[in-house]
C-alpha cells in the first residue's frame, strides 16, 4: 500500500479545497508537505486524470479542486491511489506443503476484506468534511 501517496493525494485536495478561490502551485503544495515539488506534480497529474484536480499550466498557472468537495469521498480516492490491492504482496509458498499450497488464496481473501472494510470506513466521509477538520 502506498499511504505516502495516499497521505499526498489527500494533502493536496484538502489545500486545492481551501484555497478554493486561487490557482496554488505545485511548489507551495510541496512546501506544506514539506516534499519534493516533483513528487507532487506526479500526484497532480494522477488526480487531474482521476477528474479531482484541475490544472492551468504557465507563469500564472497552477490546480484547483475540479469536483464539488462534497461529491469526493474519502474511500475513493484511497481507491484511486490505490489501484492495486494495498495487501496484494505475498510470499511464494510452497505447493506441496498442505498450509503453504493454501495460504495465499486464504490470505487474498482475508485481505480483500480488510481493503472493503478500509475503503467503506473511509467513505463515510466527504473531503469537504474533512477539510472542515482544518483552521
Amino acid at each position: 500500500m502506498s499511504n505516502l501517496r495516499f497521505a499526498t493525494a489527500i494533502h493536496i485536495l484538502v489545500l486545492t479545497e481551501k484555497f478554493k478561490n486561487q490557482l496554488i502551485t505545485s511548489e507551495f503544495i510541496a512546501g506544506s508537505i514539506n516534499i519534493n515539488p516533483v513528487v507532487v506534480r506526479r500526484e497532480i497529474k494522477f488526480l487531474r486524470e482521476a477528474g479531482l484536480i484541475g490544472a492551468k499550466k504557465g507563469k500564472e498557472g497552477g490546480c484547483f479542486l475540479a469536483k464539488d468537495p462534497n461529491d469526493i469521498l474519502i474511500g475513493d480516492v484511497y481507491r484511486i491511489v490505490n489501484q492495486e490491492n494495498t495487501f496484494a504482496k505475498l510470499n511464494q509458498t510452497n505447493p506441496i506443503c498442505p498450509i503453504g499450497k493454501q495460504m495465499n488464496e486464504n490470505l487474498e481473501d482475508l485481505f480483500n476484506k480488510a481493503e472493503r472494510d478500509l475503503i467503506s470506513s473511509l467513505n463515510k466521509k466527504t473531503l469537504k468534511e474533512f477539510s472542515n477538520e482544518f483552521e
